[in-house]
């Protein structure tokens, strides 16, 4: 058996255990003891900070730049339509079934197997750190936006996620606003020319019309989209106000900060306040390296609509990962054998071409 071979058979069944090793967003312990377990017996010295477990390559040189090759070991919960046992990690008609097979855990086994393939390679163009995070689906502080500081500097990152392994040069960026729109409150039996809920249909129309002018060659335009609406506690009461909840997927022609500013400014309601400004969108320029190798390799480049930890980064970085986003979440998430196998071959083959 060669080496690949070998770190492609032991990336599989690393993916058994993580899938039947509960690891909910904040409870990633019993996972991340697995990839702790990983770098014992690959003699890798690691770290670990809280759930996040991370090593570096053994010729390590101050002097060179650093590429971050970083997945998430959390999960979201199953939800009641599966129909199979989402801690069971099953292999039928070449589908590795379970929780997390997907979403992330593909990515962060072939991830973790091309790090260890270079991990004594001397004459590399770039350091090399592998980070297994916790808390991605929830975006959580305890995840990568704490092991970050902790890191050597991070001067570019592939992100694992699951993205068939075509490169999402892009990827949006998200604000969710708290809006409130105010009125008279009132019996429902008097005259009211306040009506806050008929306030609020002006503000829907608005936003359902709202479009921001700058539009982005991987990303396409800025989306936004009311999806919350409360209002209201009895049907002879007029309320004081109705809220709103609307959720903004920012390009990369826009700094979250911008899109407030510009909501702030223009939006017909009387508060409007963002939840969070962290969570920018990403790119990585197609001149770069590490894009030029992908392309050169036959991978395809596009922009992504989904948020991943690449949102934390303040780096160029790149989304790249077996398996297909469309599955996240879903009942019965799988991914194929085929793909994890041929997930390591490409990212070792794409480092060949970009580093060494």
């Amino acid at each position: 058996m060669t080496h690949l071979s070998k770190l492609q058979t032991e990336a599989l069944e690393l993916l058994k255990k993580l899938i039947s090793t509960q690891s909910f967003s904040g409870e990633e312990e019993g996972t991340a003891a697995l990839l702790e377990q990983w770098f014992n017996d690959h003699e890798i010295p690691f770290q670990r900070h809280l759930n996040n477990v991370w090593a570096v390559n053994k010729n390590f040189e101050d002097t060179k730049p650093t590429l971050l090759l970083n997945s998430h070991h959390d999960t979201v919960k199953p939800n009641l339509a599966y129909t199979k046992d989402p801690f069971n990690a099953e292999i039928s008609e070449g589908k590795l079934f379970g929780l997390g097979s997907n979403d992330a855990g593909g990515c962060l086994v072939s991830l973790l197997a091309t790090f260890t393939y270079f991990y004594k390679a001397e004459g590399l163009s770039h350091n090399l750190i592998f980070a297994g995070t916790a808390e991605e689906e929830i975006n959580g502080k305890d995840g990568i936006a704490c092991l970050l500081p902790l890191l050597p500097k991070v001067d570019v990152a592939i992100v694992g996620e699951p993205t068939l392994m075509d490169l999402a040069i892009a990827e949006k960026g998200l604000v969710v606003f708290d809006v409130l729109v105010k009125g008279t409150p009132s019996h429902a039996a008097h005259p009211n020319d306040d009506n806050a809920i008929y306030k609020s249909a002006k503000a829907l129309q608005w936003f359902e019309a709202c479009k921001f002018e700058k539009v982005s060659e991987a990303l396409g335009e800025v989306k936004l989209t009311v999806t919350q609406i409360k209002a209201g506690s009895q049907h002879n009461v007029v309320p004081a106000q109705v809220e709103l909840v609307v959720d903004v997927r920012v390009n990369d022609q826009y700094s979250n900060a911008e899109i407030a500013a510009i909501l702030a400014e223009q939006a017909p309601v009387d508060e409007i306040k963002p939840r969070s400004l962290r969570l920018n969108s990403s790119s990585i320029p197609l001149e770069h390296p590490l894009i030029e190798a992908g392309i050169s390799l036959g991978m395809k480049t596009y922009g992504s609509p989904t948020l991943s930890d690449q949102a934390m980064l303040s780096c160029p970085s790149l989304k790249l990962g077996p398996g297909d986003s469309t599955r996240s979440h879903s009942a019965d998430e799988f991914i194929f054998v085929k793909e994890i196998e041929e997930g390591i071959e490409k990212y070792i083959k794409l480092l060949e071409k970009a580093l060494v």
